[in-house]
Formats: structure tokens, sequence, C-alpha cells
């Protein structure tokens, strides 16, 4: 957070007030949304009205209105009727203290498909307001490079900076490690790559630096920062991957059940049931998020073109505006398959995540047309 936006804060609000919703990750975009819908913000954290969302159960959310340690009053459970909200937000109380009044406007949001057995496929967001998703893989020679594509593809949609990492890293040798390299760089698309061992400690102070930057701080040599603030970050990945250890490690208490992976496919059973915002040793964020068997996306915002960057890069020099990179004359994309550039399967997953997409809207078309036939929804004027 820049010093403008601490001075902005401190006009809003007295010390203390500042210090509980600074150390939730408050920032100074807030503080001028609730200034722009003249929300009183020091009268909303004296009657704890303010808060972010830590975990939602049942139509109730549990919502968090100091991040200051010794804070032990600062939650509150409200309801969640008439409201969307997702574990993450920012959300506003009811003077009654019974529900939630207004969630205010969202950084980002981890979304995905739904699982669903009705006909309109539907969105659920897993995470919102976070900085970073950290993509979690269990560290092997062979990694699935399609899921891999499928999660940033997810990741990259959010709006966070993706961030792959190899966890359990002590289960492998240095041939291994170099192997699993250099089959996963083709698919980075520029995207940091981290290695991990909750178990043993290694690597963990590289995941920190993603949970809280103060001064002014290098992250990953190239993006430089002068905030000074708690980051949010999320993790993604398949069951059994180490995710609630790499939670226990970093949060500093064993609060998440582990579970082990079966060695034949490298998936585990699911030991996190629900989204949690879990506070970090240093002062950060950390939102837990179901292990995934499927990684079904929504509506893709640009997520697709970032996670295949260097293929969409390609399509600027094909012959035609319209190539389907087959047997095109001229095809820029079939060009570098046959140098080796690409990989048939890489573009193969590439074609199939954009009919996902295309499939996905005409869906919501033709239920939105039948929705407009029935009178449910009145046509705009013109």
């Amino acid at each position: 957070m820049t010093n403008d936006a601490h001075e902005g804060l401190a006009n809003a609000t007295t010390r203390d007030d500042a210090a509980h919703a600074l150390a939730l990750g408050w920032n100074e975009r807030l503080a001028t949304e609730l200034i722009e819908k003249k929300y009183d913000m020091t009268s909303l954290q004296r009657s704890r009205r303010l808060g972010r969302v830590s975990r939602i159960d049942r139509g109730w959310s549990t919502i968090l209105t100091s991040g200051v340690h010794d804070a032990v009053d600062g939650v509150e459970r409200v309801r969640n009727i008439g409201a969307e909200v997702a574990v993450g937000d920012w959300v506003i109380i009811s003077d009654d203290m019974e529900k939630i009044d207004h969630v205010l406007s969202r950084s980002s949001a981890l979304t995905r498909r739904a699982s669903s057995d009705t006909v309109r496929a539907e969105s659920h967001t897993v995470a919102t307001n976070i900085d970073t998703v950290l993509v979690v893989q269990a560290a092997t020679p062979d990694p699935n490079l399609r899921r891999i594509e499928r999660e940033l593809v997810l990741a990259f949609d959010s709006g966070a900076q993706p961030v792959l990492v190899f966890n359990k890293i002590d289960e492998m040798d240095a041939d291994g490690l170099s192997l699993m390299v250099r089959r996963v760089e083709p698919v980075l698309a520029g995207v940091p790559l981290l290695f991990a061992s909750a178990k043993t400690g290694a690597g963990l102070d590289g995941l920190r630096a993603y949970t809280y930057i103060s001064s002014i701080s290098d992250i990953n040599d190239t993006q430089k920062s002068v905030a000074s603030a708690p980051q949010t970050i999320a993790l993604l990945g398949a069951s059994g991957v180490g995710k609630s250890t790499l939670i226990n490690a970093l949060s500093g208490h064993d609060g998440q059940a582990t579970g082990a992976v079966r060695e034949g496919d490298q998936r585990g059973r699911h030991t996190t049931t629900a989204a949690e915002l879990v506070r970090l040793v240093n002062g950060g964020w950390l939102i837990d998020t179901p292990g995934l068997r499927a990684v079904s996306l929504w509506m893709s915002n640009h997520g697709i073109e970032l996670a295949f960057s260097d293929i969409f890069t390609l399509t600027e020099s094909c012959k035609f505006r319209d190539c389907k990179h087959e047997d095109e004359p001229s095809c820029a994309v079939q060009a570098a398959v046959e140098r080796g550039d690409v990989s048939p399967e890489r573009l193969g997953n590439m074609k199939m995540l954009v009919a996902e997409e295309l499939e996905l809207e005409e869906q919501q078309a033709v239920h939105d047309r039948a929705y407009d036939r029935k009178g449910a929804r009145k046509k705009p004027k013109i």
C-alpha cells in the first residue's frame, strides 16, 4: 500500500480502527468506495459492521471485523439473505447485525463452473480479493501438463497473479527435478515457478514473499513494489498435492487436516471441504480452496489467451485472420508445431478449452432466449 493509501485511511478513521482494517488487507480502493457510497468508516468499525468474510456455511457467513492478533472478539456470524458472497469479500453488516447489507466491489475473483445437474450452467466463486493464486502441484518427473494449463487459465481469469508451485520436492532426487522442470517450462507462459517442501521447510520463504510485501522489495527479480501491507493468496490444486500441509507450515499451526495421495495417479481424498480465510504467521492471509478433481472453467476473461500466450502471439503471423491452425496455408502455429516449438498436445488442449468456452456461451445464450420467450424477463425499451 502506498503512503497516500495510509494517509487516506488515517483521515477516514482512528489509528486503532485503521490498524484493524489494514491487518485484514484493507486498501485505498476500498476506502474510496466507502466514501463514494457515503459510509462512515469510523462508525462502521466501532459498531463492528465492517469486515471480511472468512468462511461460508449453509447460508451463514463468518466475518472477521479485526485482523489484529489480540482482537479475539473480532468475529461475527450473520446470514447471507439476499447477498451473493464469497470467502474474501469485504462486507457491511446490517444495523441489527443479522445479515449482510452490502458487498464491496472485488479486485479479483477465482470463479469456476459449479458442479450442477441443472440444464443451465452456473458459476461458483471460490475466493475473492486475492493478490496471488498459487497453483499447487505434487512434484513428479511426469507432471500433468494439460491439467496445469487448465488451472493456469482459471488463475489468470481471476485477475490475480498466478504462480506455479511444485510441492513435496523432498520426495524427488536432482535428476527427477531437472526432468520435471524441462517438461513444464513450455507451458509456463511467463508464470513464476517455485519449489517447496512443507515437510522440510525448503522453499517456504519464497511463498511467504507473496503473503506480505513490506518496504521496497524485489519480487521475482522483475517487479518492484513499495507497498507495505498484508497480501492475500489463494491455493488452487487437486486433492493430495499438499495444500493443507503447506497452509499448516505457513500459518504456524496444524489447523488443516492432511491426507496422503495414491501412488498411481497422485490424487488424494478431500481434506478441505470449504474455502476458508486463514491468517499467516507474518500477517498475510491465505484462502484454502477445496481440492478440484475436475477443473471446470467459467467464462474466460482472457485467461486462455494469457495461459497460451505463445500460441496466440503466433496467430498474429498467420496468413488468414480466421485461421483454424489445421491445414491452412502459411499457418504460423502449425509451422511452430512442425519445428517442435509448440507441442501438438498443447495446441490441442488450447483448442479444446476454446471450444468449451464457446459451448458454454451458447448454452447461456439458449437459456436466456428461452427465458425471454416465457416473459420472465422484460425486454429493454428501445
